[in-house]
């Protein structure tokens, strides 16, 4: 058994040796600790600078007649994870353990939606993901392409990070509620395949194709920028040239809610194998997802380039199960999908849905159209592979190499390393399409030769390594528009079949001033960037707040608001009072962008801004600090930033009595990090 105080009396400040705990259940198989095989003794090894000090210490120990896994965690003082084994398949062990202890309730509840039965545990609510991964064929190609597409070590590894949740599920019975062990290496595989959809964006199209009426034209139409919007992240690398000292640095910063199943879980991975790693991932996740070490780091953004296509299916008129390509009539795949609902959340049902699939991938039958999605990543299950190859990369070289498996199907990602080397990829599996076709519409589905089958290669993507101007910074915003003029990916480079993000953040623009201001930065210098509170004046969003501050007062009320808002800096900081009412408009124009609808009218947003603000805070100037804080359990701070600052913060009214918002999702996470020059030599 887990002791607390054995594992946690050094964190304290007394002197302990590690404490050794063996375990042993696997393969459904339990001892008892009579019977169980006896741990032998690892020492405590020493860990790189990385490593905090006042560490609580255990050994995890495994063994079954073909198995053995052993993994020592060590927890520093703020409770992160540092974990060590022999072997990588060790370490995942010791991760997944460490993952169960701070968030088992977490993965429980997610593994149902990654294994396409939650309406089973969680109701009619949850049907839709059910149909959506049955659907999408996720289990099918698993089970085809497991064993065969998978490296033996890559299927090691995740029988190792599997056994370490059922492990510790054995282990401790009390803290598993749902009915979902074993863990399996194969949910791990379905939970990449899940998530990566609705990080670019896959989600847009099926719910367009929900409407009753057809949504896009069929091409060829006018093309339309994708400027989808998410809670964004940030990541910036400095080079030598650009430092005050020669140095290098990177900031990796991505925003995501503070809790919940894709909130950032913080670990310090190291083997024996040489694997030496620190940096963030999700509960559930095998590898880290952001990451940094002696030699160098990579920050990631979200991107949402155009992965996703829709085919306009030509059918039969007498027979609406076979569909025209060329001159050839084809007949829809078709088969069950059955959805086991709870009802009154007790009594178990079955429905059974009709599922299709043609040669494009998964069909969907509409009152106005018979529809093909085709998209990035479709039937990839090698995911997990590419994030352990970055972990394991010690040069540029090997993380490029890495980045040139090409399993994850978006993603912008910042690199940089002790030898001064920085870079910007737009990553993605972007599909090689047919030219001349505007592909952010509909596509006609009669066609053999609008059926892409290949992606560009990472020499076709948009990038730029060691720019002249000495930094990259990434903000969610276009790929070319990442450094100062001349130190960018030239767009006509690259194909515009591609669709690729044309919108700026305010991240984006504010951070690219910051940059371009300072020829000489130091490591506070590049602190204070990442800690900006401020809105810039050449950000879009300003244009309609000008509109608003321009309006003639109605009124006693309207004169006090107005002024606020002209009178505000466009900081965040705490002790701001005219910041409620600027952060407010400028989410108003966020909100119709995000969606696409027409701004609303100024007046119009000026009164709902004046009545959110009052409804929260009793008063239209209360200090920003006073109606945004940060919050856990009881106790709350005042928290400086706000949406789209670089001191990202998004915040919501939690409950109806607070009179504050609190912070639900931004810089939950980040990493500023320094080669310094003298020390590199």
């Amino acid at each position: 058994m887990i002791s607390d105080s054995d594992t946690c009396d050094s964190a304290r400040g007394r002197e302990r040796d590690a404490t050794h705990i063996p375990l042993a259940a696997a393969n459904n198989r339990s001892y008892s600790a009579e019977s169980a095989p006896r741990a032998f003794v690892i020492a405590v090894r020493a860990l790189t600078a990385l490593t905090l000090t006042l560490l609580c210490v255990m050994t995890l120990w495994i063994s079954t007649p073909a198995l053995a896994w052993e993994a020592t965690i060590e927890r520093d003082a703020l409770g992160v994870p540092h974990i060590f084994g022999e072997t990588d398949a060790d370490m995942a062990y010791g991760l997944a353990w460490a993952q169960s202890e701070d968030g088992w309730e977490i993965l429980e509840e997610t593994l149902p939606y990654y294994r396409g039965n939650a309406a089973s545990f969680f109701g009619r609510d949850a049907a839709v993901t059910d149909y959506l991964v049955q659907w999408l064929g996720f289990w099918e190609v698993i089970d085809s392409d497991y064993d065969t597409l998978l490296k033996p070590e890559t299927r090691e590894y995740l029988d190792a990070f599997a056994a370490g949740f059922n492990d510790f599920a054995a282990q401790n019975p009390e803290r598993v509620n749902l009915d979902v062990l074993p863990v399996t290496p194969q949910d791990v595989i379905a939970a990449h395949m899940f998530r990566h959809l609705l990080f670019y964006g896959f989600e847009k199209p099926l719910t367009e194709l929900q409407a009753e009426t057809r949504q896009q034209e069929i091409s060829p139409a006018p093309q339309l920028p994708n400027t989808a919007i998410t809670l964004g992240s940030n990541a910036t690398a400095v080079a030598p040239s650009r430092s005050h000292d020669g140095s290098t640095l990177l900031m990796i910063n991505s925003h995501q809610p503070l809790t919940g199943p894709v909130s950032w879980y913080e670990a310090h991975l190291q083997s024996g194998e040489g694997l030496n790693v620190m940096g963030g991932l999700f509960i559930g996740a095998p590898a880290l997802g952001v990451g940094f070490n002696e030699h160098h780091g990579w920050g990631a953004t979200v991107n949402q380039p155009d992965l996703v296509d829709v085919y306009v299916l030509e059918m039969d008129p007498e027979d609406d199960n076979r569909y025209r390509v060329d001159d050839e009539w084809l007949e829809l795949e078709s088969f069950d999908i059955p959805i086991k609902v709870l009802l009154w959340g007790w009594l178990p049902w079955t429905v059974k849905e009709k599922g299709y699939r043609s040669i494009h991938g998964p069909v969907m039958k509409t009152d106005h159209g018979t529809y093909a999605l085709r998209y990035a990543g479709m039937d990839e299950i090698r995911q997990v592979e590419q994030w352990l190859a970055m972990s394991a990369a010690t040069s540029f070289a090997e993380w490029r190499e890495a980045m040139a498996l090409q399993h994850i199907a978006s993603f912008n990602f910042v690199y940089a390393n002790a030898d001064g080397d920085i870079h910007f990829v737009h990553n993605a599996m972007m599909p090689r399409r047919a030219v001349g076709w505007q592909w952010d519409q509909y596509l006609p589905g009669d066609r053999r030769d609008l059926i892409w089958d290949d992606y560009l290669t990472p020499d076709e993507l948009p990038s730029v390594t060691n720019p002249p101007s000495g930094y990259v910074h990434s903000a969610n915003q276009s790929p070319f528009q990442v450094s100062s003029e001349g130190s960018n990916p030239v767009k006509s480079d690259y194909p515009v079949e591609s669709g690729w993000p044309t919108r700026m953040t305010n991240r984006a623009v504010r951070g690219l001033e910051l940059l371009n201001a300072n020829t000489s930065i130091s490591f506070d210098d590049f602190s204070a960037i990442k800690h900006d509170n401020a809105y810039s004046p050449r950000y879009r969003g300003y244009t309609y707040l000008s509109s608003v501050a321009e309006l003639e007062p109605d009124g006693p009320e309207e004169a006090q608001a107005l002024s606020l808002i002209r009178d505000w800096d466009l900081h965040t900081d705490t002790a701001n009072r005219n910041a409620a009412l600027g952060v407010c408009i400028l989410l108003e124009e966020w909100q119709a962008e995000r969606t696409g609808n027409p701004l609303p009218d100024a007046r119009e947003t000026l009164h709902t801004c004046m009545a959110s603000v009052r409804d929260v805070a009793g008063r239209l100037d209360p200090e920003w600090g006073t109606a945004q804080q940060h919050g856990r359990g009881q106790r709350t701070w005042p928290a400086a930033g706000g949406p789209d600052t670089l001191r990202a913060m998004y915040a919501e009214q939690l409950e109806d009595e607070d009179d504050f918002l609190t912070v639900v999702a931004g810089d939950g996470l980040y990493y500023l990090i320094e080669w310094n020059a003298e020390v590199n030599k």
